[in-house]
């Protein structure tokens, strides 16, 4: 199987691979991480465009990103991503979507996978849609489609494309995907807690075929009974790393609201700085208040939008008992990332980068479906249907 991957965070398909158990090799993996860097993308476009490897364009756009970063020039999801992909060519790795020629890899990619950042479609953000330079990227990724012509694609995103607000942005992308030359198989929502994640988190996922004949032997992945519930996941409370907020330090104050779905908690300002992720101002909380809103406090993770530093656990519903954030490895296991996951990066950038990240379990049962179709090799579909 030969895999590329942009926006490609700490590697969701590939360790959907390796769960699997199936042999890949990863062509190609795109990320930036947070670096802010400004360029005329006409003219390092035209520069790009005679070099003649890709070796030398990835050289070019690593030495841009080196100098020109502004803010978090260290890229830590290049180091995630490196340090559990070490069979991976880190020459390979590109820094920046809107830069990568796709031409390189023409007709070599079986399987091409990337969800284009979320956070300008999201209910907990001000949905700006294609407003937002983040929601622009999206075209980036069908033009990396094109130029790449893989057998299959997976484009991924908020199911929040589906909400009012962006009507005419999910419009506009139906359209580009029913435009591209693929043959569209799904475009709909796949919820984690259906495929062995006890996390409700709805995404919608796009297929697209380049032999439309595979469309129709596509189905949708059937939803499975959920074998496990969120407390499955967790550390122990007295073991290190289970990080207490303790009500009598005054770092967490219960204040049970009137009219709140679930159990809301007021946050004071100095805990809300360090658990609530960058973004989380825009969240529709169910009252107005003057303090951010903890999320839902549910045995199932309730309609959280990140596995990450905006979700909160206790092991009883009791507000004597502290409650605490859930853990790095415990997000990461909330995500699908078994436990030989390296940990390679400071805790804060490990809760975004899994916040971030597609959940392994259900890109499994995507890949599981896509190779019963047969568009691959034959022995590559034999170790699926067994």
């Amino acid at each position: 199987m030969k895999l590329a991957t942009v926006f490609s965070g700490i590697g969701a398909p590939e360790w959907a691979f390796k769960r699997l158990g199936i042999p890949y090799e990863s062509l190609l993996a795109c990320d930036n991480g947070e670096a802010v860097v400004s360029y005329d993308l006409k003219q390092e476009k035209e520069t790009i465009s005679k070099m003649a490897s890709f070796a030398e364009v990835q050289k070019y756009v690593t030495d841009l990103y080196v100098k020109k970063a502004r803010r978090n020039k260290h890229n830590y999801v290049q180091d995630s991503y490196l340090a559990n992909y070490p069979d991976f060519d880190e020459h390979r790795y590109f820094q920046d979507a809107k830069l990568l020629p796709g031409s390189f890899f023409k007709d070599q990619v079986d399987l091409f996978v990337g969800g284009s950042p979320c956070q300008s479609f999201s209910v907990v953000g001000a949905q700006e849609g294609f407003g937002d330079d983040r929601g622009n990227l999206f075209f980036e990724y069908l033009r990396l489609v094109k130029e790449i012509r893989p057998k299959v694609f997976i484009y991924e995103n908020v199911n929040g494309l589906r909400e009012p607000g962006n009507k005419d942005v999910w419009s506009t992308m139906t359209k580009a995907f029913s435009d591209s030359g693929y043959a569209i198989a799904m475009k709909e929502p796949l919820n984690a807690k259906d495929y062995g994640i006890p996390q409700i988190r709805n995404r919608i996922f796009v297929i697209g075929f380049l032999d439309p004949k595979y469309k129709e032997a596509f189905k949708k992945p059937a939803p499975i009974a959920l074998p496990y519930k969120m407390q499955d996941f967790l550390i122990s409370s007295t073991e290190d790393g289970g990080m207490t907020f303790d009500p009598k330090t005054g770092a967490l104050l219960f204040s049970k609201k009137p009219g709140v779905v679930g159990d809301s908690f007021n946050l004071t300002p100095l805990v809300s700085k360090y658990v609530l992720a960058p973004g989380t101002k825009n969240w529709k909380t169910h009252i107005e208040t003057d303090r951010p809103i903890a999320r839902t406090l549910l045995s199932t993770m309730g309609n959280h939008h990140r596995a990450g530093v905006d979700n909160y656990v206790r092991f009883e519903y009791d507000h004597t008992v502290p409650i605490r954030a859930l853990t790095t490895r415990e997000v990461l296991r909330l995500m699908g990332f078994t436990d030989d996951f390296k940990i390679a990066v400071p805790k804060p950038q490990v809760y975004k980068q899994a916040g971030n990240s597609m959940v392994v379990d259900v890109i499994m049962a995507l890949l599981k479906a896509i190779i019963a179709t047969g568009v691959f090799e034959p022995e590559i579909k034999a170790s699926i249907v067994q």
